[in-house]
């Protein structure tokens, strides 16, 4: 579904889920409880503790693709940092284990031979991913905290900017292939499951990408030449 429009602090949550329920896994990175009654988003984010321009910042531009500049310079580089944190815990404590287990689970007996390749490359590409984090978590983040704290650092963002490269996506891109071209099974809805799973991860990826290059990569090349 194609979303025209920009949600506000006024509209609806459950509205907003309704028009794309595909926002709900982001909703669950800001740490927003279930049973929204009629509350509002600004309601929502008030009684969370979230700051409601990162909040419309991230959803409109997930939901729209356009980033509203007005929110982005009024946006604190701490508030996106723990989204992207919290997206990491979400992939990594929830998302993989979730999706292996479903992998495993539509393996077929009569593919002994490619099973371990498909379960070995799955765990490649889930320990690429834990670097690609760790490295955030170790020295972006840390950087971004003391850029903010006024401290100095011989790091800049755009050290980040160079290496934030393709290689996480391209080697999802790899399984899927190994599994729609190969694969014969006789349990095809378990891993036509598994697929979408796959796919969905993949678009979800690309979004946590977008959100550092488009907004947190900006937000601090600012802060930087002040």
């Amino acid at each position: 579904m194609s979303i025209l429009r920009n949600y506000t602090a006024k509209d609806s949550v459950v509205d907003l889920v309704n028009e794309d329920y595909n926002i709900l896994p982001v909703l669950s990175r800001f740490s927003l409880p279930l049973g929204f009654g009629n509350k509002s988003v600004g309601d929502l984010c008030r009684d969370s503790g979230i700051d409601v321009d990162v909040f419309l910042l991230i959803v409109n531009f997930l939901l729209t693709g356009k980033i509203d500049g007005h929110l982005l310079d009024k946006a604190s580089p701490l508030d996106v940092v723990k989204f992207l944190h919290n997206s990491h815990d979400y992939y990594l404590t929830y998302k993989f284990p979730h999706i292996r287990a479903n992998l495993l689970n539509a393996l077929d007996d009569s593919h002994q031979d490619i099973n371990p390749i498909i379960v070995d490359f799955f765990d490649d590409y889930v320990d690429m991913v834990k670097r690609h984090f760790e490295y955030e978590e170790k020295v972006v983040f840390p950087y971004v905290k003391e850029l903010h704290e006024g401290k100095e650092s011989k790091y800049t963002i755009d050290v980040f900017r160079r290496q934030h490269d393709d290689d996480v996506e391209e080697k999802l891109s790899e399984i899927k292939n190994i599994i729609l071209r190969y694969y014969n099974t006789n349990m095809p809805y378990k891993m036509y499951d598994v697929l979408v799973d796959i796919y969905n991860c993949e678009d979800d990826l690309a979004s946590h990408a977008l959100i550092e290059n488009k907004m947190l990569i900006p937000i601090i090349s600012k802060i930087e030449k002040r």
